[in-house]
């Protein structure tokens, strides 16, 4: 387990170019530009926001978990961890973190695994892969995204401690209400994000909240 890092951002609200709410089940993906910055913020505490980075010039050579985690050394996240690719390209870097520490490893929730961990009955329940799959759908530029293109994402903000034993455990959040992390991107680069709707683990105190999504630039 790495040490938390909290690190404070000089960058004021009033000076972004895009700042918007995502209610807790919905998405949001938009293009980010070499050295622009994304702030998303935990605006009730213990929110999960699933995410995933693309490399927009060649949106095949998506988030990797593996190198990301290779590269530092380290399965979670926090102030300059970079986050690289397939190929080993660092697509962004975090700059600024008040929470500390965030999940590589959990994955995202799909209806299938609800029925796994959960029971039978919560396939119908909204997921963070079917909020991944709309917005891919909804996406409208020169790139074709389709599931092909969802890999093991990034849970900001979420839990999710590794026991001796070497498994996983969906643990009560280390964030509070305001908390945020920013990213500076180090490329043309895609977001996508699943504001986590999950109501059957602790990872947003079974209370699904909004989340604030801010954009500066250079």
């Amino acid at each position: 387990m790495t040490a938390f890092v909290r690190y404070e951002s000089k960058l004021q609200a009033e000076t972004a170019i895009i700042d918007e709410i995502v209610p807790a089940g919905d998405g949001w993906m938009k293009e980010l530009l070499p050295g622009q910055v994304i702030r998303i913020m935990d605006l009730e505490g213990n929110q999960a926001a699933d995410t995933l980075f693309f490399d927009a010039d060649n949106p095949d050579d998506h988030y990797s978990a593996v190198a990301t985690i290779a590269g530092q050394g380290n399965i979670y996240l926090t102030t300059g961890s970079a986050l690289r690719a397939e190929s080993g390209k660092e697509l962004l870097r975090i700059v600024a973190d008040t929470c500390g520490r965030h999940d590589t490893v959990g994955g995202s929730c799909s209806a299938q695994s609800n029925t796994v961990r959960y029971s039978h009955d919560k396939l119908h329940m909204h997921n963070c892969r079917d909020t991944f799959m709309l917005q891919l759908a909804k996406h409208d530029g020169g790139y074709n995204y389709t599931k092909r293109d969802l890999a093991p994402n990034i849970n900001f903000f979420m839990n999710v401690p590794v026991t001796p034993e070497g498994g996983l455990r969906f643990a009560d959040g280390v964030s509070a209400p305001g908390c945020y992390v920013e990213l500076e991107s180090l490329c043309r680069s895609m977001v996508l994000i699943s504001n986590c709707p999950q109501l059957n683990n602790p990872c947003n105190a079974y209370n699904p909240t909004p989340i604030r999504v801010l954009v500066w630039n250079p």
